[in-house]
């Protein structure tokens, strides 16, 4: 089989993820829901999340249309590139948001079903759950697939390009156009993220603080209006906005390779479908591997989630071993064997080096991860214990964590990069980042299982449910914890990877002389530090809109509670039961539930999405515009730029991730403890309010500001690349 047919089989590997999305949507579709009420709750679930993407659509539409006509002008007459870059802007964007509508739209439906099949054990729950999320999973590897393989073998074809010994000039040409389809990926991300997160933690805040802390009702409870309009959050932001975020690491990490087997390799056509070839492998084991997800009753759902997962990357690290054999031995039977930058010849033993690197430092760094937010770990204990005496201690605990865990990431990225480019150059690198995200497809189905699960407890308790099927989603969504932070872990440590194999692509591409990039130069100095400020300067955009449509939400609830007469009573009714400490009497939930009615709920929904649509504008722009202005000025500049925004940015990114994850966690190990107020533990406590207040600072640390900032760091450098064939000295 040669090297062109095997390229057709690319999309045919992201078909064969969609067809499994489309049944397993099917399935979750036919399973119970529950009773009226749980329906019930569920479908105002769903309706606020897809009016939230409706109107999110909405502006980026626009958006993608007003990029789409600018980069179409600029590359008009540009020999090195096409306006062709304009068409792979918009299908990266429309596969995105695509990406996003599907897993969101299923992750709706899947939330009831997982609280429906609580009710009978845990096997069910963890099976609809993790189903779920594997139909986001697999939309997402599919449509990139589907479209960054279509759009290749479009446009080698429409270049003619000589796949048995292709020009280099030409065949780098199509790379850079295709990189358009990475932009338009990561632009879609960004926002998404951002907009997401914004709308999820303004209800998120509103909901605990108000909820929890004033008015001393549990989580989720029906007689807060701020419930609904949480659930859907999760939703946008940890489905949707997790979807689009994997999405554009994936592309990236597949594009930054594929740019550098074209630009910085001798016999490019071979190193550049290599990841392509690797991506759609992946596919095919993420779907075999999740059949193996399944648990007992009893069991811990993190085995079976880490078996699936870690074992589809172990298949995946020995299947490579074949593709990139296979590739290297057919450049040499082709009379072009493939040579890196200094003109060693690649061996399939050192890219097998560089790219276990990948995926050893990626799996570590989930595990050093997963022991900073984990219940019952060194590190949440400690905050624990320092929310005895209130949250100001807490937060001091929470924030030392979060710096403390930047230090072994960052010690096994470093080694990673270390390993990749002393064995096979900076193609090395970019294929020790698409090592950590082969598998894609079962990461991101481990990931999106996580909100699935919290929103099947609020639905639980939501409904009235029995007290042993909210402890079931519990287990679930404290797992799910754990594995989004982990899953976080992976996003950031492959945008770094990306972003340097990137960055080391748009060197060749501005640079074609070779002039090097010296920090004592003062135009990359200044980039450098401009860079450092940046993520700072976008956290706290993200921080300021998350804190202002949090007070809107609070004063909102507030209201609710003080001028709804029957919502009053009721919450005095629990109140008293709970110091009382008695459940309340049958006709006294009726009555609780009733009142529940009458919550405004719509209003809610309404500031969070107003407000995420209005504050996702700016960090945006922010991102695009600053390497346009700093490129167009002087690329050394750029590139001291983005130098600065990958140091400062992914440090932020770990401490802001880990922080919100271990004050999370935190506040669930208090809750799982005792109610026994005389010694300070359990729901209710002191101990208690003080964790909910620092987990509702890590909120938009951990699901707004820091998921954000993996995708500024490569929308940043993705910009670079593409404006590079225009400031080129």
């Amino acid at each position: 089989m040669d090297n062109q047919t095997l390229l057709y089989l690319v999309p045919v590997c992201g078909v064969v993820a969609l067809i499994y999305a489309f049944v397993t949507a099917g399935w979750i579709n036919k399973q119970d829901q529950g009773d009226a009420r749980m329906k019930g709750i569920a479908e105002h679930i769903y309706k606020g999340a897809m009016a939230f993407l409706a109107a999110e659509y909405k502006v980026l539409a626009i958006f993608v249309l007003a990029v789409a006509g600018v980069l179409g002008a600029l590359y008009m007459n540009d020999p090195a590139s096409s306006p062709l870059v304009a068409l792979s802007f918009v299908v990266g964007a429309v596969c995105s948001g695509l990406a996003g509508f599907f897993g969101m739209k299923v992750a709706t439906r899947a939330n009831v079903r997982t609280a429906a099949e609580a009710r009978t054990g845990l096997p069910g729950a963890l099976r609809v759950a993790f189903r779920g999320g594997a139909v986001m999973g697999m939309s997402v590897v599919g449509l990139a697939l589907v479209g960054l393989g279509t759009l290749f073998i479009v446009y080698v074809g429409m270049f003619g390009i000589d796949t048995a010994s292709p020009n280099q000039a030409d065949f780098s040409r199509v790379i850079n156009v295709l990189a358009g389809f990475s932009m338009g990926a990561s632009s879609i991300a960004l926002f998404a993220r951002v907009g997401g997160g914004i709308y999820t933690k303004a209800a998120d805040v509103g909901a605990d603080l108000v909820g929890k802390v004033e008015a001393g009702i549990p989580e989720d409870h029906y007689l807060n209006p701020a419930t609904i309009a949480d659930n859907v959050g999760d939703n946008v932001g940890d489905v949707a906005g997790m979807g689009a975020d994997l999405f554009e690491s994936y592309v990236g990490s597949i594009l930054g390779a594929m740019i550098l087997g074209a630009v910085a390799v001798s016999g490019g056509f071979e190193a550049a479908i290599i990841p392509l070839i690797i991506a759609g492998v992946g596919i095919l084991v993420s779907v075999v591997f999740t059949f193996f997800v399944r648990v007992k009753e009893g069991g811990n759902p993190q085995h079976a989630l880490d078996g699936g997962a870690f074992g589809a990357a172990g298949v995946m690290l020995v299947l490579s071993w074949f593709i990139i054999d296979y590739f290297i031995g057919s450049a040499e039977a082709a009379g072009h064997a493939i040579e890196l930058e200094a003109g060693t010849k690649l061996e399939t033993m050192n890219l097998m080096i560089a790219m276990a690197a990948g995926l050893v430092s990626g799996v570590l760094i989930g595990i050093v991860t997963g022991f900073y937010c984990s219940k019952g770990k060194r590190p949440v204990n400690s905050i624990v214990e320092q929310s005895q005496t209130g949250p100001a201690t807490n937060i001091i605990a929470g924030i030392g964590v979060g710096f403390e865990s930047t230090a072994i990431p960052i010690i096994l990225i470093c080694g990673a990069i270390f390993a990749a480019n002393h064995f096979a150059g900076l193609y090395g690198v970019a294929i020790a980042a698409l090592g950590m995200l082969s598998t894609t497809g079962i990461q991101l189905a481990v990931d999106a299982y996580g909100p699935i699960s919290d929103n099947a407890g609020g639905i639980a308790e939501m409904s009235g449910l029995p007290p042993e099927v909210r402890e079931r989603t519990d287990t679930l969504d404290a797992v799910g914890n754990t594995t989004a932070a982990i899953g976080k872990g992976f996003a950031i440590a492959s945008a770094a990877l990306a972003a340097l194999s990137l960055f080391a692509a748009f060197r060749k591409l501005a640079f074609p002389n070779g002039d090097e990039i010296v920090l004592s130069n003062p135009e990359v100095l200044i980039g450098v530090l401009l860079g450092g400020m940046l993520p700072f300067l976008f956290s706290a955009m993200a921080m300021k809109a998350v804190g202002d449509a949090a007070m809107d939400m609070i004063n909102e609830v507030r209201r609710q509670f003080r001028d709804i007469p029957v919502l009053k009573e009721a919450l005095l009714l629990v109140k008293k039961a709970e110091d009382e400490d008695r459940s309340l009497t049958e006709e006294e939930e009726k009555s609780v539930m009733a009142a529940g009615e009458k919550t405004e709920v719509e209003r809610c929904v309404a500031i969070s999405t107003q407000a995420s649509i209005k504050k996702m504008v700016m960090p945006g722009v922010l991102a695009l515009v600053a390497p346009v202005i700093m490129g167009f000025w002087t690329p050394h500049a750029l590139a001291g730029l983005l130098v600065g925004t990958l140091c400062s940015g992914v440090m932020l990114a770990i401490f802001m991730s880990n922080t919100g994850g271990a004050w999370d966690n935190a506040k669930k190990q208090v809750e799982d403890q005792p109610r026994d107020h005389a010694n300070n533990t359990g729901k209710g406590s002191e101990r208690h309010k003080a964790s909910v207040i620092g987990d509702t600072v890590g909120d938009p640390f951990k699901d707004t500001a820091g998921p954000s900032l993996n995708i500024l760091i490569k929308l940043m450098t993705i910009v670079a690349v593409v404006i590079a064939p225009l400031i080129a000295i």
